[in-house]
């Protein structure tokens, strides 16, 4: 989540991406906003447009289909559920069956068309609610809610069900809800409480339920969207109309599955423009892309690390489960803008302290020294022999008496500190008691957060319950990590929406001059030669060695004169994938004999090995650097990929990789290498000289672009290894495979 998604490219490296094509776009500093129907150069949409659900949360007029009031029948309940929530929010409710003239005492019709009036809800209390559509339709209701299951969750049949409903609701026009969701949307929501609100989104009720209940300790939500199987609305569609809500200090998400991966980047991209934050658990970590991929790029990326990567592009906070979505997103949506990084940890305990700060320092999280003018201060309320440097421990009695408020008041002070943390292991009283008191005085007095850890297993006692819970400033939590967690996402989210710039905005409209040629060597259905798949590289502008493809002992030996000596020769074929382990390279020749020996030894070895070669490459021998990979993948949410990892051995010895969804800017390049554990290895080890990372950025720049243009065109792009030197001396593909869709 640090940093933007969209960095501006340095004078040099801009021109060079250009010249390749790259026109930048003119505007304002956060370029020209994508409008609805912009169409990037693969042609898909830039914008996402946000539908108005307000008639839908808040409808004037509700049909209950299928409505009943026998007792025992399970439409019963539901549809006095409804009418109670149609009461709340100033709805009329129409119920709709064909056998009854009235359901609890309203006027029923048989069927929708029936209906006194156009509504803008039918909750569709139906068995198969498919038949239903064209009456709807036909009605002009705005939304629709479907209960039924068995549909896409059943398997094969449930699916082919499933797509029969999403087809007739397109061509209807209504907006639906479900199948397969439930009556989350129409919850009581307590209206007694003020502050910024959560909105939940969950495609399991079940799995809201924690968040729900946080009303009971002071938590606000505004809205809960139960997705269900998301046939037609969808977890983005939510998002972004979330995003737009005034009342709407965070979103929160328990996400299964992504219906389409560009919408929810798209949503997510509106939530960062208008600096909301989006958290979430999406489950299935341990998912691995199921891949038979020749490249090494495929092998590097699983499912679920493209859908890390994409959320850290676009600022989605992912967290791992309930605990951590509510403490998380209850802090984010009701702390104000951080004054300042620094984070100081302030106990009645030496070693509660010292744990803390371990915690936190080994999060990210700054812990910055107080000045010693600001330790001498606290060291007139606090023993001299006691730490007061950060973290800062009062030894206990101050707290108990008039000391403890001017400790925290002096601490808050600082300039530095911008996060107050006050970890209390267990209830005290009466110290405990003031110690809460204190830090919610203090809080209510200052622009910094003061967060507490209430440690006590268990949770009655009336500091924890009234005094702290009582608080809208003071964010309470009852573990370490969580506090932990939530301080960092809530620092990093505000660092990155200050410099936000939407990738969309710039992302390229129209194919550079480069497209064309690309086109002209690309063949469906297949697999370039390396010699093919270098000349793609050329036309993006990305270097590649001096080479001639040969096809007879003599040209190799006029070859490698012109290349110049030392040389590299390999088999070249459109079928080669990994020619090292085949015997198909053959290194450092510096003689014409050598070359001659080496292409018939090559020749024979693919006649053996029953490899058909379209002949020999004669390269020229590259100096050492770096060696990286840099690649794109297909994925099936998000379309192509981009990859950058440590290349040759290492590529398979330690998969140390990073990823990105198109588009992206020269800031998320970099972040890609900043992620890498062998990073240190482009700043120069054991005396070794720093490599031109500029020049890689450029690559992996370059290589979007190609992604971007050929889209589905490009299977898998895998240059390895990239042959990073050094600094001012750029990067050289040493090797390339491609695979045309």
């Amino acid at each position: 989540m640090l940093g933007s998604t969209h960095g501006t490219l340095t004078t040099d490296l801009r021109a060079r991406v250009v010249a390749c094509g790259e026109q930048p776009r003119p505007g304002t500093v956060h370029g020209t906003a994508a409008a609805e129907g912009d169409l990037d150069v693969s042609g898909r949409p830039l914008y996402a447009p946000v539908p108005d659900l307000d008639r839908f949360f808040r409808p004037e007029s509700l049909a209950v289909v299928g409505a009943s009031d026998t007792e025992g029948r399970p439409n019963t309940g539901i549809t006095r559920q409804l009418i109670a929530w149609a009461e709340r929010v100033g709805a009329r409710v129409h119920p709709v069956h064909p056998t009854r003239d009235a359901v609890f005492g309203l006027p029923c019709a048989a069927s929708v068309t029936d209906l006194p009036e156009q509504v803008d809800l039918a909750v569709l209390l139906v068995a198969d609610p498919l038949p239903l559509i064209d009456e709807l339709a036909e009605a002009k209701v705005r939304f629709a809610v479907a209960f039924a299951s068995g549909f896409a969750e059943t398997g094969d049949d449930g699916a082919a069900a499933q797509e029969r409903l999403r087809a007739a609701v397109e061509r209807s026009g209504v907006r639906l809800l479900g199948p397969n969701t439930n009556l989350n949307a129409f919850e009581h929501f307590r209206d007694d409480l003020s502050g910024p609100a959560i909105a939940l989104i969950t495609q399991s009720g079940h799995q809201g339920r924690p968040l729900f209940a946080m009303q009971e300790l002071g938590v606000r939500l505004s809205h809960w969207a139960p997705t269900g199987n998301e046939a037609d609305l969808e977890s983005a569609d939510f998002i972004a109309y979330f995003a737009e809500r005034p009342e709407v200090g965070a979103i929160a998400c328990y996400l299964e599955g992504l219906k389409d991966g560009r919408s929810f980047l798209l949503a997510a991209d509106r939530a960062a423009r208008a600096r909301v934050p989006v958290v979430a658990v999406k489950v299935g970590r341990t998912e691995t892309g199921a891949r038979t991929a020749a490249s090494h790029t495929g092998k590097l990326t699983g499912a679920d690390q493209v859908v890390d990567a994409a959320m850290r592009q676009y600022g989605v906070i992912r967290v791992d489960g309930l605990d951590e979505l509510q403490d998380t997103s209850a802090l984010l949506a009701r702390a104000r803008p951080p004054v300042a990084d620094g984070v100081v940890v302030y106990s009645i305990s030496g070693g509660t302290g010292a744990h803390f700060a371990d915690l936190a320092t080994a999060a990210g999280l700054t812990l910055p020294t107080l000045s010693e003018a600001r330790q001498a201060q606290l060291h007139t309320w606090i023993p001299p022999y006691l730490n007061v440097a950060n973290p800062v421990d009062n030894g206990g009695h101050p707290v108990g008496d008039w000391r403890g408020r001017k400790i925290i008041d002096a601490i808050l002070d600082d300039p530095s500190v911008g996060v107050l943390i006050c970890p209390i292991t267990g209830p005290f009283p009466p110290m405990s008691d003031r110690l809460a008191r204190d830090l919610v005085e203090a809080a209510e007095h200052t622009d910094k957060l003061v967060c507490v850890v209430w440690g006590s297993p268990v949770g009655t006692e009336a500091a924890y319950r009234e005094t702290l819970l009582g608080s809208s400033r003071v964010a309470t939590f009852r573990t370490f990590g969580n506090c932990v967690g939530a301080v960092r996402a809530y620092l990093s989210h505000h660092r990155f929406t200050s410099s936000y710039r939407s990738p969309f905005d710039e992302a390229p409209r129209v194919p550079s001059p480069s497209f064309r040629k690309a086109q002209a060597l690309m063949r469906p259905g297949h697999q370039l030669s390396e010699h093919a798949a270098k000349q793609l590289l050329r036309a993006y502008g990305i270097r590649v060695p001096r080479e001639q493809l040969v096809t007879s002992a003599a040209a190799a030996v006029r070859a490698a004169g012109q290349v110049g000596y030392p040389v590299v020769m390999k088999a070249s074929g459109t079928r080669l994938a990994h020619k090292t382990e085949l015997g198909l390279v053959k290194v450092g020749l510096t003689s014409a004999s050598q070359v001659r020996d080496a292409y018939r030894e090559l020749t024979d070895t693919a006649r053996y090995e029953g490899v058909e070669l379209d002949g020999v490459l004669v390269c020229q021998m590259v100096a050492r650097g770096v060696e990286m990979v840099v690649g794109v993948t297909h994925d099936a949410l998000f379309g192509p990929t981009v990859t950058v990892g440590l290349g040759g051995v290492l590529v398979e010895v330690l998969g140390d990789a990073a990823v990105r969804v198109p588009p992206f800017g020269e800031e998320q390049a970099r972040a890609m290498l900043g992620e890498l554990r062998g990073r240190a290895l482009l700043d120069g080890v054991r005396g070794g000289p720093p490599v031109d990372v500029d020049a890689l950025v450029e690559v992996v720049l370059r290589v979007q672009r190609m992604a971007l243009e050929l889209g589905g065109e490009l299977a898998e792009l895998d240059i390895n290894p990239l042959m990073v030197l050094p600094r001012g001396q750029g990067a050289v593909a040493l090797d390339a495979l491609v695979v045309c869709s």
